[in-house]
């Protein structure tokens, strides 16, 4: 089997795993629990001055028939006592001494940062998380996010943390800023050990249409909070690999959170550079068992692709995320639809003519018929193939893909209901290896049909 265990920054861990600052992490004994089911860290719910919470505090977002696709959250950091905390973390590191125990802290004066990191090592805290994330309540006390917005608050209150401590300081971002990569270079220009991210997505969940409050409700009114779970996971990626391609930033170690469900998720972060991953809206979902199958799954993905170790997989897509100015423009594929597997419902169809690029087309109509629907190119031959899969249409037709129309868009394979029906397939496309940036470089990037089109005929006149 692979070893899953990590370093991450000096702390050292059992396997990535580890639960994020949130309500899994609030007591000593849901990490203990956490950690008998197999997490190999947790970090601490946000210890600081202990707070007043607001009821309710969590809004879902369902898509389909899936449940709380996304989660909207108004709680704030820990309402409990910071000696009851700490005598906790140090009851939890006496009994898993090998496992990761970070603490997320938060404070305002200099003074409070100094003593509140004395006061976690002491309690034996591997780890310190500085929670610059928080995108409501907190953050309206110039904590949390808004010191991610500012890059010079970032480095100032950073370099106090790394001053005042003996352990990594890893310092978590906020998403709700234009670019990451400015707190980012903030966090090394800071002396800080690590990064991690996302924290969630400054939101509105929904709205009461009955009461008209934005939910959650507490009594006649609403706030904004911080969007988590499976929604955001494309947000994370993207600022993942922002970091994670910067030439300085990137030696950094990452901690990747943000809709983490499964191991293929996991994998995912740690591809695209990431040493260890957070999880929490998941396990509030399911609860902390799921780390069960995220262990195997990952283990038996490394022993399938033939690695080692979690080094292995750390950081090999990260060099395949580029500028779409860098991108191949003569790399081609087309749609091709299985004959065995189509069902006859036509979805791809409808998606392509209203969406995409109306290439696919349907047999048994005539010429007339196909440009009253609109399409505006009629291949010569439109083969007529019935549907013989199991649970198709019944006298339902297979669609059919002009390829010389079909620009490889994808959108036809996304919503197609049946898996492995629609792939897409590479063609030559008879074009060099060429990309927009070489375009520019050699002065070749005129393309027909411009402004200064109109503008030549203009003149004519």
């Amino acid at each position: 089997m692979a070893d899953l265990s990590i370093d991450f920054a000096g702390i050292k861990s059992p396997n990535p795993f580890w639960l994020a600052s949130a309500p899994p992490t609030n007591t000593g004994d849901q990490v203990m629990r956490a950690f008998d089911a197999g997490w190999g860290g947790a970090v601490w719910k946000t210890l600081g001055n202990p707070i007043v919470n607001v009821s309710s505090r969590f809004g879902g977002i369902d898509y389909g028939n899936t449940r709380m696709m996304g989660l909207n959250n108004i709680e704030l950091i820990t309402d409990r006592p910071l000696e009851v905390n700490l005598r906790e973390i140090r009851e939890v590191k006496r009994r898993y001494p090998n496992h990761a125990v970070i603490t997320s802290l938060m404070v305002e004066t200099k003074e409070e940062w100094k003593e509140i990191i004395q006061r976690a090592e002491e309690a034996g805290s591997d780890g310190h998380e500085l929670n610059f994330g928080c995108p409501h309540g907190m953050c309206e006390r110039g904590m949390g996010s808004a010191v991610s917005s500012e890059p010079k608050v970032l480095r100032e209150i950073a370099r106090w943390a790394v001053e005042f401590a003996t352990k990594p300081v890893i310092v978590k971002l906020s998403p709700n800023v234009t670019d990451i990569v400015e707190p980012g270079e903030a966090v090394l220009e800071s002396g800080a050990h690590a990064i991690s991210l996302i924290n969630t997505i400054k939101s509105i969940m929904a709205i009461d249409l009955d009461r008209m409050v934005p939910l959650p409700r507490v009594g006649n009114a609403s706030t904004n909070g911080g969007y988590c779970g499976p929604a955001v996971k494309p947000v994370a990626l993207h600022m993942v690999g922002e970091l994670t391609r910067h030439p300085y930033v990137s030696k950094l170690p990452i901690s990747g959170i943000g809709g983490i469900s499964n191991w293929r998720d996991a994998a995912e972060f740690i591809a695209l550079g990431c040493t260890s991953v957070q999880v929490c809206t998941a396990v509030m979902h399911y609860g902390y068992r799921i780390v069960e199958d995220m262990i195997e799954g990952l283990n038996d993905f490394l022993d399938a692709k033939g690695m080692k170790s979690i080094l292995d997989l750390r950081g090999r897509a990260a060099p395949q995320y580029k500028n779409w100015g860098e991108l191949d423009l003569g790399y081609r594929v087309v749609a091709d639809i299985s004959t065995d597997k189509c069902i006859g419902c036509q979805l791809c169809y409808v998606a392509c003519m209203d969406g995409a690029h109306q290439c696919i087309h349907l047999p048994g109509r005539t010429e007339e018929q196909a440009r009253k629907a609109g399409h505006t190119h009629i291949p010569k031959l439109i083969p007529d193939r019935a549907v013989t899969a199991r649970g198709g249409a019944p006298g339902a037709r297979v669609p059919f893909v002009d390829d010389d129309e079909c620009i490889g868009c994808n959108l036809c394979q996304l919503v197609c209901p049946v898996s492995g029906c629609i792939t897409m397939k590479e063609v030559p496309s008879g074009k060099p290896n060429e990309s927009w940036n070489d375009r520019v470089q050699r002065g070749a990037d005129f393309v027909p049909g411009g402004l200064h089109v109109t503008e030549i005929e203009r003149a004519k006149r």
